[in-house]
């Protein structure tokens, strides 16, 4: 069952106008996110991210944020998972407007939420650098619009070198992060992650680690990170909603080492 703008709809019956800027031009947003057992994980610091880049692309939400949540709980219920883990997606697109570039006015944004279950998470990964860069310069590298083809370009390339993920650069060569999420890396003795302003996404797992290491003893920072830093990882993982945070245990063919314990101790912090 599918949720669009209020109505909980069969797939079969479910539809989305052809003329809609989400479709024609990749006009609008996206969020994913995991519930357990019926309750989202981190909604609100998902709206409160959908929010920002609504504001960026101009694209307001068709309901209130409150009702998101019942909303969820309808669909998860309707697709009999409401028990166990499940995964989440949010689509915001502008709908149907009038021919052209320019945003329209007369506009009627559509919110589709759909569930399905949770995908099995890895006990580690591996990737490779792409050739496909991040975009620093512009401001969709650091929201989740439906423009995501540098992504998924990304992964295909990965998955051409015999890597499950994709490590993007950005146009200055500096690491960005993951095709599918932040990196996260062990540099001496502190978890760092490249800024934002690398062209990466605001992660929600990345800013819980952020702000919560110290629980574990951590201490953390955003800092440049350069290719040449690679060999000084101590250890490296992907983090997103989905799979939490795993480890990236080869990187363009080097080893890079498995901190077993620091990694269970970042699964709790998300967890």
């Amino acid at each position: 069952m599918i949720w669009i703008n209020g109505a909980l709809l069969p797939p079969g019956e479910a539809r989305i106008d052809p003329r809609d800027r989400g479709y024609t031009l990749g006009d609008g947003l996206f969020e994913t996110l995991a519930a357990l057992d019926g309750h989202p994980r981190n909604l609100a610091l998902h709206l409160e991210r959908m929010a920002r880049a609504s504001t960026v692309l101009d694209l307001p939400l068709p309901v209130e944020a409150t009702e998101v949540a019942g909303a969820i709980g309808q669909v998860l219920v309707a697709n009999g998972l409401s028990k166990g883990p499940a995964a989440l997606r949010l689509t915001l697109s502008r709908g149907v407007g009038s021919r052209g570039l320019l945003l329209p006015l007369d506009s009627k944004p559509v919110l589709v939420i759909t569930a399905s279950a949770h995908p099995p998470v890895p006990g580690h990964l591996d990737a490779a650098i792409v050739p496909i860069r991040r975009n620093e310069g512009s401001p969709l590298s650091r929201i989740k619009s439906l423009n995501y083809l540098d992504n998924v370009l990304a992964q295909q390339q990965a998955q051409a070198l015999g890597a499950s993920e994709a490590l993007m650069l950005n146009n200055q060569g500096r690491i960005a992060g993951f095709a599918r999420g932040n990196l996260l890396a062990l540099l001496g003795e502190k978890l760092v992650t490249p800024p934002l302003a690398e062209g990466v996404l605001d992660g929600i797992a990345r800013r819980r680690i952020l702000q919560n290491a110290a629980k574990i003893g951590r201490e953390t920072g955003d800092i440049v990170i350069k290719t040449g830093d690679i060999g000084k990882f101590r250890a490296l993982w992907i983090t997103n909603s989905l799979l939490g945070c795993v480890p990236i245990t080869r990187l363009d063919g080097q080893e890079i080492p498995l901190n077993a314990e620091l990694t269970a101790e970042l699964a709790q912090l998300l967890h």
